[in-house]
C-alpha cells in the first residue's frame, strides 16, 4: 500500500479535506487491511507521479491536529486517477467476450456520513444485544 496516495484518498474523502489523526489512523488501518485490491490500486496511482512526496510539495498541510488536502493535493490527486498509463491504455477490442473475466472495479472510499451512520447503527445494535443479554440474564 502506498501510504502517500491513501492520505490523500482519505482526506479528499472528508468534508473540505481535513481529518483529525485519530479517524486518519483509523482509516488507514481499515485500508491496509482489506486486501490486495486496495494496495494494488495505490501502487498504480503512485507509479503515474514519481517522487510524490505530499508534505513537501505542498499538497497536505499539517493544520491543529490533523491533516488538510490542498487544492493542488485535489489537482495531482485527479491527475493521478484520470491518466491512463501503458497497461491501462485502449487496446483494439478483443474478438472474444472478456467482461467475465474482468476485475470488478474498485468501490469508491465511503462517505465520513456513511461510516458514522455504520457506527451509529453497530453501536445500536450492540446496546439493544446488551439489554437483551441483561433481560435474559434475570
Amino acid at each position: 500500500m502506498n501510504f502517500q496516495v491513501t492520505v490523500l484518498k482519505i482526506l479528499v474523502a472528508y468534508p473540505d479535506g481535513f481529518a483529525v489523526m485519530e479517524d486518519l489512523k483509523r482509516d488507514m488501518a481499515i485500508l491496509a487491511t482489506s486486501g490486495r485490491d486496495w494496495a494494488d490500486r495505490t501502487k498504480r496511482l503512485a507509479a503515474k507521479v514519481p517522487g510524490l512526496d505530499i508534505f513537501s510539495q505542498g499538497l497536505v498541510e499539517r493544520i491543529s491536529g490533523g491533516w488538510k488536502i490542498t487544492s493542488k493535493g485535489r489537482e495531482v490527486l485527479e491527475l493521478m486517477e484520470a491518466q491512463p498509463t501503458a497497461l491501462e491504455t485502449p487496446q483494439a477490442p478483443p474478438t472474444e467476450d472478456t467482461s467475465a473475466t474482468s476485475p470488478a472495479p474498485i468501490p469508491p472510499l465511503r462517505q465520513p456520513a456513511d461510516r458514522a451512520k455504520r457506527r451509529r447503527e453497530r453501536r445500536e445494535r450492540r446496546r439493544e444485544a446488551r439489554e437483551r443479554a441483561r433481560a435474559n440474564a434475570s
